[in-house]
């Protein structure tokens, strides 16, 4: 290769490295400041197995905590089932024992009525065990309802009939048959008849 020819390719080279904006030499030094990424180091075999045993002791308590909720979810499941079976069983104890005091007066009431003479005994004695009984139907939230002498009221009494009148219309002239609430709700209307105005 001839001199001329050496320095036609050089000044190439020189255009060409205007053209690009870089250095030939810089693009291709070892020494341009960027290091090569290191390989990442491999984990040994004695660290692989300590955390094998993490996974596994997380794993096993895992585990543990699963077959407790388990079993806490199996003794709910039949502690519910227990207290259901004993509200049927035993639902009524408080009604039973508000009754009891009701039966040992009527009891009594019968024993004395075989030797009494006197009726007016008779009628105390009933009368006691009716004050007995109602007393142990307010303790259970049962609450009478007797309307005579109040206006109708459709969503506690049931008319029966209705009568002519001296009385302010759509009033409770007699109560046919008591009726009961069991709290606020109404177990049993009262039977009543309802004054109307007369004809005239």
């Amino acid at each position: 290769m001839t001199k001329q020819e050496i320095a036609e390719m050089q000044k190439e080279a020189g255009a060409a490295e205007r053209d690009l904006g870089v250095s030939i030499e810089s693009a291709t030094s070892p020494d341009d400041g960027i290091e090569p990424a290191p390989a990442e180091a491999q984990p040994t075999v004695e660290e692989l197995m300590q955390k094998l045993e993490t996974l596994q002791a997380k794993a096993d308590g895992y585990l543990n905590d699963l077959l407790r909720a388990r079993a806490e979810v199996e003794n709910l499941r039949k502690r519910t089932a227990r207290d259901v079976e004993n509200a049927h069983k035993y639902g009524q104890d408080r009604f039973i024992t508000g009754m009891l005091p009701v039966k040992d007066s009527m009891d009594l009431g019968v024993s004395a009525a075989q030797n009494a003479t006197d009726i007016a005994t008779l009628r105390e004695g009933m009368e006691l065990t009716l004050k007995a009984f109602s007393q142990a139907l307010e303790k259970l939230g049962v609450k009478e309802v007797n309307p005579e002498g109040e206006k109708f009221n459709p969503d506690l009494h049931q008319a029966i009939s209705m009568q002519e009148s001296e009385a302010e219309p759509n009033t409770v002239l007699t109560v046919v048959q008591k009726g009961y609430q069991l709290h606020d709700r109404l177990i049993r209307p009262a039977l009543v008849i309802v004054a109307k105005p007369k004809a005239s």
